[in-house]
This record gives C-alpha cells, sequence and structure tokens, in this order.
C-alpha cells in the first residue's frame, strides 16, 4: 500500500481529497494535517511514502513542510498543491525539495496516477506548471556556461537521458526511447542528480533546459 498524508488548511479539501484516493486499492490516506506544521510531525511520527501539501497553509505553509520533511523523512515523497499562476511559489517550493507538483484541479484519475508515480520516485509535473517553470527561467534570464560546467562530467548516455528527463518524459518512456532497461534509467538519473548537485528530477530538468540541451536534437 501506498501511505500518503493529505496537508490542507481546509477540511473540504482534504475530505475531497481523502475520497477520490480512497477508491484505489493501492493507497491509503495515513494521516491528515491542516497546516505544514502538523505535516512534517505526522511524517517523523509514521510512515508516509508520498506528502500532497498545499503550498498556501497557515502558521507554516508547504513550502516550509517540505524543507522540514526532506530532514526528518528523507523516504517520503512531497508533491506540491497549487493554483495556476504560483510560479513564484512554485520555484520556492523546488527549492525546498518538493519532487512534484499538481494543480487543485487534477481530475481524480490523474491524482492517482501522481501519488503511484511519486511513490516509484518519477516525475509528478502538471504541464501548465512545467510552462510556467520554464518561461520564468527564460524570462529571467539563464546562465548557460555555468549550467554547462554542471554537465560536463556527465557521460553521453547520461547526457541523452538528461536530455529526455528534461522534456518531462517518464523513466519507462525514457527507457523505450533509448531502448535501456528501466533499471539503467533509474541508475543513469541517480548518478545525473549526484554529479550535478540537483535535489531531485525538476531541477534536473530545469538544469537540462538551461545547458541547451533540449534544443540540440
Amino acid at each position: 500500500m501506498i501511505r500518503v498524508l493529505v496537508a490542507d488548511d481546509e477540511a473540504l479539501m482534504r475530505a475531497g481529497i481523502r475520497l477520490i484516493l480512497e477508491n484505489a486499492d493501492d493507497v491509503e490516506v495515513v494521516a491528515e494535517a491542516g497546516d505544514g506544521g502538523e505535516a512534517a510531525s505526522a511524517c517523523r511520527e509514521q510512515r508516509v511514502d508520498v506528502a500532497l501539501l498545499d503550498i498556501q497553509m497557515p502558521h507554516r505553509d508547504g513550502i516550509a513542510a517540505a524543507r522540514d520533511i526532506a530532514r526528518l523523512s528523507p523516504r517520503t515523497h512531497v508533491v506540491m498543491l497549487t493554483a495556476f499562476g504560483e510560479e513564484e511559489s512554485v520555484t520556492r517550493a523546488l527549492r525546498a525539495g518538493a519532487s512534484g507538483f499538481l494543480l487543485k484541479d487534477t481530475g481524480p484519475t490523474e491524482l492517482i496516477r501522481a501519488v503511484r508515480l511519486a511513490a516509484r520516485g518519477e516525475p509528478v509535473l502538471a504541464p501548465r506548471i512545467t510552462r510556467q517553470l520554464l518561461e520564468r527561467h527564460v524570462r529571467s534570464g539563464r546562465d548557460t556556461e555555468a549550467a554547462l560546467r554542471r554537465t560536463e562530467e556527465l557521460t553521453p548516455a547520461e547526457r541523452d537521458v538528461l536530455r529526455l528527463l528534461g522534456t518531462g518524459l517518464s523513466n519507462a518512456e525514457i527507457a523505450a526511447e533509448l531502448h535501456l532497461s528501466a533499471g539503467t534509467v533509474k541508475a543513469h538519473i541517480s548518478r545525473i542528480l549526484t554529479r550535478t548537485g540537483c535535489a531531485n528530477r525538476v531541477q534536473a530538468a530545469v538544469l537540462a533546459h538551461d545547458a541547451g540541451l533540449l534544443t540540440d536534437h
């Protein structure tokens, strides 16, 4: 079973998410929280595979909670729930260690799929949020030379994986594209994160964009 925590200051929103997830045979909502402090405490006290955190919460918001959870429960994958247009908050959450982002209007099927992907360490990126992030980086300018320096130790195979990761493909899709096993792709991604200093796949995707890898093919 995938053990999930749902954190949102609106009880109705938490109840709705719980109702959706309870329709999946392999997902169990093991805790709820009304603010970031409660969410971090719950992850510390019990095993949580995926934490769904609202970015905007009182007392201690989702971004602070993501930072706390990364420290207190490194095994927990954090997925932020956000509203369209909050790209600045998304960028801050990325730096705090969040591994995925979903819009609050995500449909039930996509929400369940996202939880399953997150539990496996797969990317969870709403397409509109991905576009926001990349557009924000384009507007703010990118340091291509710095990005290239961070990728210079990668092998050709790792660069290929990073390029496809930057387009938002899952491990399985990357494996199919490059004719590799899913395990090999996972190992490549682990080495990519270590060698480039990226905390997660989202940061790696932005790095691929900044280094110009997506325009090389």
